[in-house]
């Protein structure tokens, strides 16, 4: 297998089908959030008819049964593009490395190549190397576990010598109690005074010499203690050396990262993260698939018409990706860099500032002095967002302007429909929320899966987190994820989908659609899930029925609406 760079020729391919009945895109894709262009779909397809047939590389995308230690699938990337010639056709790209090698036929090279120069991380490698050495031989010093154990059994010896002379002091602190008593009855007053003055000094005596132990055990303490800082502290210095050189070196490998936008301003990731709200740009920015793609098409003068990006093959254990499925670049590491290379494009309107409770009203439920219910509809805000405002909280606000409330007790995504309950004194908010937190609250969602799943019930524990790379996703996390529960239940399977009821027994992001999504759970997203599945008229997850004690009466209320899908 070759790993020579490609040519400029061989990084354009010109569409093998016939597209002279499609229209060119009026403006460039809107990157974070899009529904592919035709064209985009083409080479995308085209693309992975070439990732199943080429003979170039070998790499474990975890499909048909490989599903072997190391297996990952890859988001690839394709950019239509227009010759200065008229020419059409796209470029194609990969995020990271593919098959352990930064270059391959057919695919655009790396911004950067920080493989290519064997030299260019060698004096800062070495460095670290050697420091992690000594880490590591500071850390399997036998003294340090030596000392851990002295110091652990001094505390403990010393610990139980003062105890001892406590008790020896308690003794005698009874038998001078006895002789003090004896003397008052039997001595005359200056021999009483005599033994009294005796026993004094005694106890005084005794409580010098524990004061002297504890001395005696604290500086013995101290000096173990000393040594075991000696060796810490050599320990932390290096542990701070190497965070400083290992900054330094992901600066100076960012700065090699430069950047173009149409107009011909280059910039290195350095500079492009340096007024965003994370200055230090994330591991792996400029690996990602459309950076490279717009990178190539600005240096070889390639105008870009519209961009795509699709993930091949199996879904890693954390995240949910489906195989060939579109997605938008990521935000934490793409946002900042597009924004530079997409200045001064016309793109497509960002969807996610559009209103969607445009035209939609909320249907109250129920509503007494305390509280309301209402029947928030699919792809209604429960709160106020940062770019919509509209939401089931403010138009309750405008209808009840002369409560204490209304207060939000729980929330439902912005696509799930379904029953919420806002309290409108401080009163009924302080009743509610403590049903909430001692889970007094029953909450059953009705949800529509896109795939056949056994009949029966069970649990899903699957601990969730935010993608911290691609908010708001969410993603399992073992080490760092909050424990999230759902009890599920079949209802019926027709036509290759799976109608559930579901009950969260906790309240995490996109607990029910991770958990229906992912492959510990059901392996099979919920219909219409945009984020973890496929998009559709809606998404077919409805909070059915809420049940919770009135927050004056006591009484247990319980409310139903029917899913409308």
């Amino acid at each position: 297998m070759s790993s020579t760079a490609p040519k400029t020729a061989a990084c354009f391919t010109p569409f093998q089908r016939d597209i002279s009945a499609l229209a060119l895109p009026e403006r460039f894709t809107y990157p974070f959030c899009y529904e592919p262009h035709p064209l985009s779909i083409i080479a995308a397809e085209e693309l992975q008819q070439h990732i199943m047939t080429q003979q170039d590389w070998s790499h474990p995308f975890g499909l048909n049964d490989e599903q072997q230690s190391g297996a990952s699938g890859k988001m690839f990337g394709v950019l239509v593009v227009r010759k200065p010639d008229g020419e059409l056709g796209y470029l194609s790209a990969f995020s990271g490395q593919l098959a352990e090698q930064s270059h391959w036929p057919a695919f655009v090279p790396p911004v950067f190549d920080r493989f290519a120069d064997p030299d260019f991380f060698r004096a800062e490698a070495d460095q670290i190397n050697l420091i992690n050495q000594r880490v590591k031989a500071l850390k399997g010093d036998p003294r340090r576990a030596g000392l851990d154990a002295e110091i652990k059994q001094c505390q403990q010896d010393a610990q139980q010598a003062i105890e001892a002379f406590r008790q020896q002091m308690i003794a005698a602190r009874a038998e001078r109690k006895a002789q003090r008593a004896a003397g008052e009855k039997t001595l005359q007053p200056t021999a009483l005074q005599a033994l009294l003055d005796q026993l004094g000094r005694q106890s005084v005596a005794e409580k010098n010499q524990l004061k002297k132990l504890k001395q005696q055990w604290e500086t013995q303490l101290n000096e173990l203690r000393n040594q075991s800082d000696n060796l810490n502290q050599e320990l932390e210095q290096l542990k701070e050396q190497r965070k400083q050189l290992s900054a330094a070196l992901q600066s100076k490998l960012f700065g090699q990262y430069r950047f173009l936008n149409r107009a011909g301003d280059e910039q290195s990731l350095n500079a492009i993260f340096a007024d965003s709200s994370n200055p230090l740009p994330p591991a792996g920015s400029g690996e990602c698939a459309a950076p490279k793609l717009l990178q190539y098409a600005f240096r070889h003068q390639l105008q870009p018409l519209a961009l795509a990006e699709f993930w091949w093959g199996c879904s890693p254990k954390s995240e949910i990706r489906q195989h060939k499925k579109f997605y938008p670049a990521c935000q934490n590491k793409c946002h900042p860099i597009l924004g530079h290379m997409l200045a001064g494009m016309d793109l497509d309107p960002n969807p996610l500032l559009d209103n969607p409770a445009q035209g939609k009203e909320i249907d109250i439920v129920y509503q007494d002095e305390a509280i309301v219910v209402v029947n928030k509809p699919a792809e209604f805000l429960s709160v106020p967002g940062v770019n919509v405002k509209d939401s089931v909280l403010t138009r309750l606000e405008q209808r009840f302007p002369d409560v204490e409330g209304p207060f939000v007790l729980h929330r439902l995504d912005m696509s799930t429909s379904g029953l919420l309950v806002f309290a409108l004194t401080r009163r009924a908010n302080k009743s509610l929320q403590k049903q909430f937190i001692t889970r007094g609250v029953e909450k059953r969602y009705v949800a529509l899966l896109s795939g056949e799943i056994a009949q029966g019930e069970g649990y899903i524990y699957l601990p969730l987190r935010p993608d911290l790379d691609d908010r708001p996703r969410q993603m399992v996390c073992e080490q760092h994820g909050k424990p999230a529960e759902t009890f599920w239940q079949t209802i019926r399977t027709a036509q290759g989908q799976t109608r559930v009821y579901l009950y969260p027994k906790t309240g995490r992001t996109h607990q029910l659609r991770v958990h229906c999504a992912h492959a510990r759970g059901f392996n099979t997203p919920i219909v219409g899930d945009d984020l973890y599945g496929e998009k559709a008229d809606r998404l077919h997850l409805h909070a059915e029925t809420l049940s919770f004690d009135h927050p004056y009466t006591k009484q247990r209320m319980t409310f139903q609406i029917d899913a409308d899908f």
